[in-house]
């Protein structure tokens, strides 16, 4: 099984702490972001993992040029922003003979063992386009806030809106099925945005697998502060 971390972002809302570094090297605790995810991937079972990258990009390949888990790693970089669903456009020839693959987004913290959700699909999900983990926000009009049913299945998707939808937010961490992988390059071609041009066209054909661990997005100084 393959992996696809999404890590191009310029990381504005993080200045000062991404003047000189990509957002996806910023420490939690003394540990580069990203090297937490690769361990968690890694222990996972993963055997392959795509990185791309655009803002500091040299920063990014000297990184993981040092680290342990090189050989693991194929970095990928952009000469422009595409957009999380563009990237996964631009690059979803390297997981078309993939039964399923994990895409995330590199500026996400999480405490949920990721096995754990793999372990969730392939139970409950063979018969979806992709499972959803999502968490409890206390901020949801910021997130993307999503309804399933008691079978777990995506009924409702609302990104970012001002109305009162529920607190059960999506944590852009996913597992993607083989159909959703070689359907993507027909159907999306024009896609920028994951969550609101990707998402919205699959009610009732995505799972959702709610963590109750320790989530947040390491998106804007305020909440970075936590763990410094």
């Amino acid at each position: 099984m393959k992996a696809f971390i999404l890590a191009a972002g310029i990381g504005k809302r993080l200045r000062p702490y991404t003047k000189n570094i990509p957002k996806c090297l910023i420490k939690i605790k003394g540990v580069p972001l990203l090297d937490i995810w690769v361990d968690k991937l890694l222990n996972a079972g993963i055997k392959k993992i795509y990185i791309n990258t655009f803002y500091l990009s040299d920063k990014l390949e000297g990184h993981i040029n040092k680290s342990t888990y090189k050989k693991k790693i194929r970095l990928i970089k952009e000469t422009k922003l595409y957009g999380t669903a563009g990237s996964l456009y631009r690059n979803i020839k390297y997981f078309l003979k993939e039964e399923k693959i994990i895409l995330l987004h590199g500026d996400n913290y999480s405490l949920e063992p990721i096995e754990n959700f793999i372990n969730f699909h392939n139970k409950y999900s063979k018969n979806k386009d992709l499972t959803l983990m999502s968490f409890k926000t206390k901020y949801p009009s910021q997130c993307g806030i999503i309804k399933k049913n008691k079978k777990n299945s995506m009924i409702a998707y609302y990104e970012k809106k001002k109305t009162f939808h529920g607190y059960f937010a999506n944590s852009a961490i996913y597992v993607l099925n083989k159909k959703f992988i070689v359907n993507y390059k027909k159907k999306h071609s024009t896609a920028f945005d994951f969550s609101n041009d990707i998402i919205p066209h699959y009610i009732n054909k995505a799972n959702v697998f709610h963590s109750k661990k320790k989530f947040d997005d390491i998106g804007t100084v305020q909440i970075y502060k936590k763990y410094i």
